[in-house]
Order: structure tokens, then sequence, then C-alpha cells
């Protein structure tokens, strides 16, 4: 995963703070990918109850006015 990191470019050389720098720029780079896993995996959720709402609704029987 490190490689793909560096290719695309979301990991590189922080010239500010030496090593400090470096190791603090892989941990943010690491916790930047597993939100956009986690961010991705609640929209894969959001969209299955989105979509179980609108099926539950549309097989609901139409109410019936009581006179």
């Amino acid at each position: 995963m490190i490689g793909h990191m560096k290719t695309d470019g979301h990991l590189g050389r922080c010239h500010l703070k030496g090593r400090e720098g470096d190791a603090a720029n892989v941990v943010l780079t690491a916790i930047g990918h597993n939100l956009r896993l986690v961010l991705a995996w609640l929209r894969l959720l959001l969209r299955q109850i989105l979509l179980a709402l609108c099926r539950a609704l549309a097989l609901a029987p139409p109410f019936r006015w009581v006179s």
C-alpha cells in the first residue's frame, strides 16, 4: 500500500521537520487512506438503507380512510 501512496503523490518527504515530519506524514497519509475507505463503506451502507426504505414504502398498501 505504501508503494501506491508514493506513486499517487499522497506520500512524500516533509522538508519542514526532517525525520519526525516524514513519520508524521506517513501516519497522516495512512489515516487519510483509512478515512476514505470508511467513507466509501458508509456511502454503500446509506445506499442500501435508502434502497430498502424506498422498497418498503413502494410496497406498503395504500391508506383507507374510515368514514
